[in-house]
């Protein structure tokens, strides 16, 4: 079978992607964070990150087709990715390491028209993932007024976002990848403080410290998903959302 495929996670560093397009511009470009439907090969402890099993599952399943992996394991992603880095490796994977820490010099100005536009949730967090490897200019997009805010990763489960209204902005780890700068705390942390706002991490994920730390300095909800989302938390944003 032909090797075709460029892994990645993350956001891996801008010259890195772009020195990787060139050397192979017909490869397909597959982000392993993804719930794809690849098998759980139960790689891991049970009580575990749903997107690094994501990684694992993706990368295994598609391994005779992986030319490379380009592997974030700096503040831009977290530790867990770095020892996803050293096993894949061990695996008989090519893994290319990637540390992308830069930081901005006003985190109010920079440019996240995506984060800020009247497109759905869903297509929001999607889009900006999606173009951390096609870079394209999204300036174009309207800015709406918002009436709530999302932040954190993107959802294992993405029908979790398709629970919000489309006048909702984007904070935490994805606007900080929309802006170029996934290693930047102060981007990272900052919100809308007017803005009734959803934090969400995935369950076992580092991230749940800060985000239930700003949950309640902003006095938002905190919500925490283990893979998929039930019912109950369901309810929790349905309940925020219309009473705020």
């Amino acid at each position: 079978m032909t090797k075709d495929i460029i892994a990645f996670w993350g956001y891996p560093e801008k010259e890195l992607i772009k020195e990787t397009k060139k050397e192979y511009p017909n490869a397909i470009w597959v982000d392993l964070d993804i719930e794809a439907g690849a098998p759980d090969l139960k790689y891991l402890p049970e009580n575990y990150c749903a997107i690094i099993k994501n990684i694992y599952n993706n990368a295994l399943f598609l391994k005779d087709r992986i030319i490379k992996i380009l592997a974030p394991i700096g503040k831009d992603k977290c530790d867990s990715a770095y020892f996803t880095s050293e096993i894949l490796k061990e695996s008989g994977f090519s893994v290319i390491q990637s540390v992308f820490e830069d930081v901005c010099q006003n985190i109010k100005s920079v440019k996240v028209p995506i984060s800020k536009s009247g497109l759905s949730l869903r297509e929001k967090v999607e889009l900006i993932t999606k173009n951390i490897v096609e870079q394209k200019d999204y300036s174009y997009l309207e800015k709406i007024e918002p009436k709530f805010g999302f932040w954190g990763v993107p959802p294992n489960d993405l029908s979790l976002l398709e629970l919000f209204p489309c006048q909702t902005e984007v904070f935490g780890w994805c606007r900080a990848v929309e802006a170029g700068y996934p290693g930047d705390f102060q981007l990272e942390s900052y919100v809308n403080p007017d803005l009734p706002t959803v934090f969400f991490t995935q369950a076992f994920c580092s991230k749940t410290q800060l985000a239930k730390y700003l949950a309640n300095k902003y006095e938002g909800l905190f919500i925490d998903v283990d893979g998929f989302v039930n019912n109950s938390i369901r309810a929790k944003i349905e309940a925020f959302i219309k009473l705020r």
